[in-house]
């Protein structure tokens, strides 16, 4: 391939979009160059398809349309884990995306040490050889678990596992986590259970609206750290939480009297000092660190313990590019590093628009050992009834 790209997100879809916009050619099995993309997901929706059956499209901490597709209107309570996968299958469908599923990167390592040479991508379903790569493989599959001393003898899960708050009906439920995901859970499980809300610093709450301005003050933060290769923060944690539906509810329900965080974990709760809370489940809403332990052999990480771009491009390797990283991860961010990726692969690769296109000759030409063929579901079977199939 010329360009390879991990993981079938809405990072990924976005620079999918944009290397065939900018005259990449989708993957075909006899021929080489063009780009694809490998998802190790069954179907497509990314990190939303996993999300609880409780949140809904009104709840969403913010969404925005991927390239040239705009969502269209949909119930404000219909489920967010069905809504956004209709619409990323309907647009893989529209602008006829090579994705390949399911393949699992397990490896990426240079073919050689000579500048300009291929990166080899070892997957579960065979190695694939590529001139340059987009990551865009996200942060839901690597859940954050903070260790604390002693041991709980309830339920305990992470945010990554929550289904809704049915099953703590009648309980009292400690929440850990000073983010959208830990609002979430208050505003659902505070109106069939009790909640305590712990953090280990003070909730940043933002007053006034989400402007443009601001929206860039937050992003650049985030960027200075992943410039200096220093572990990234996600970009709602600077933002602050606002006045959203989830927040204005776990208010009303009285969900919000934060506590300072615990000492230890006991037989049956959490304690400060000599103070004992008896509950009956704990769920760390604690976040997520970025996927990108498969990019070790690379040797991309810096002193400071995170991965040093410049812009998108990896600093240590430009054939690599991270989207869906750092401040790039929000929706409206992994849109636009989607396309800044291309565009900084166009001036490494050459314009393919301007180069002659390759010979392919079936007999001979080179393909992926085991390379899957790409899953092609009429975009209509997977588009639930809130999104048109035109999407």
């Amino acid at each position: 391939m010329d360009v390879l790209v991990v993981g079938a997100g809405q990072a990924g879809l976005s620079a999918a979009y944009h290397l065939g916009r900018r005259g990449f050619v989708p993957y075909r099995a006899d021929a080489d160059g063009g780009f694809v993309v490998l998802d190790a997901a069954p179907a497509p929706g990314g990190a939303w398809a996993h999300r609880a059956p409780s949140l809904r499209m009104a709840t969403v901490h913010g969404f925005h349309d991927l390239p040239d597709a705009e969502l269209p209107p949909v119930d404000p309570q219909a489920p967010a884990r069905e809504v956004v996968p209709g619409y990323f299958a309907a647009y893989e469908a529209r602008h006829a995306l090579p994705v390949v599923r399911p393949v699992t990167a397990r490896t990426v390592r240079a073919e050689s040490d000579r500048p300009g040479s291929r990166l080899l991508v070892e997957t579960d379903r065979g190695t694939w050889s590529t001139r340059a790569l987009i990551n865009a493989t996200g942060t839901w599959t690597r859940p954050f678990l903070p260790h604390y001393p002693g041991h709980f003898g309830g339920r305990q899960l992470h945010y990554a596992e929550y289904r809704g708050p049915e099953e703590f009906a009648g309980r009292r439920v400690l929440v850990v986590g000073g983010g959208a995901s830990a609002i979430q859970v208050l505003s659902e499980v505070a109106a069939v259970g009790e909640t305590v809300w712990v953090t280990r610093s003070e909730p940043v709450f933002h007053e006034g609206p989400f402007t443009p301005e601001y929206g860039r003050a937050v992003v650049a933060k985030v960027e200075e750290r992943v410039r200096q290769g220093l572990p990234v923060r996600s970009v709602v944690s600077v933002t602050g939480l606002g006045p959203s539906v989830a927040y204005r509810r776990a208010e009303e329900l009285g969900a919000l009297h934060r506590r300072p965080m615990f000492d230890r974990l006991t037989e049956h709760g959490v304690a400060w000092g000599d103070q004992e809370l008896a509950v009956d489940a704990i769920v760390w809403a604690t976040g997520f660190r970025p996927e990108v332990g498969h990019l070790a052999p690379l040797g991309l990480r810096s002193p400071g313990g995170g991965i040093a771009l410049t812009g998108t491009r990896a600093t240590a390797d430009p054939r690599v590019h991270l989207v869906g990283y750092g401040p790039s991860a929000s929706t409206i961010g992994a849109n636009r590093a989607g396309r800044a990726a291309v565009n900084d692969l166009v001036r490494l690769l050459g314009d393919p628009a301007e180069q002659p296109a390759p010979a392919v000759d079936p007999a001979t030409a080179p393909v992926p050992v085991q390379a899957p063929v790409p899953v092609r579901t009429p975009a209509a079977a997977l588009v639930p009834a809130a999104v048109p199939a035109a999407v």
